[in-house]
């Protein structure tokens, strides 16, 4: 039986994706997709699935292990994580070029974080203003 696992980081957001032979099930934090709410966030899991072939899909069983950040944080680090995993489960370079042409963070990810406060201010750039001249 073949295994194989992959992971995935948005923001603060990891997951972790264990994909192998099956009928076509994915859970994410042991819940079935179909119960994954928001929706917004499920249709943004879904995106890899919908772009791979019905013959990968119904052939995977795909668990998904998704931790820190939020609602869509973990949403889009479970679908690099699941885009990932079927391109090394597949090894097709075909599945890879239809993810990065559609998306390439699919892929790539997002290097993007927040940028931390510095002091002097409520925030990362905001500073007190002077009500002095």
């Amino acid at each position: 039986m073949k295994i194989v696992v992959s992971s995935g980081k948005r923001k603060t957001a990891i997951a972790r994706a264990t994909i192998r032979e099956g009928t076509g099930r994915v859970f994410i934090n042991k819940t079935p997709i179909e119960n994954f709410t928001p929706l917004i966030a499920r249709y943004i899991i879904e995106e890899p699935l919908l772009l791979a072939s019905d013959k990968v899909k119904s052939n995977v069983d795909i668990r998904v292990n998704v931790r820190g950040g939020g609602v869509m944080g973990q949403a889009q680090a479970s679908r690099i994580a699941i885009a990932r995993g079927l391109v090394d489960f597949t090894k097709s370079a075909d599945l890879r070029r239809q993810f990065v042409e559609y998306d390439r963070t699919l892929m790539a990810g997002d290097s993007r974080r927040k940028e931390k406060k510095k002091f002097g201010g409520p925030g990362a750039r905001a500073k007190k203003q002077k009500s002095y001249r």
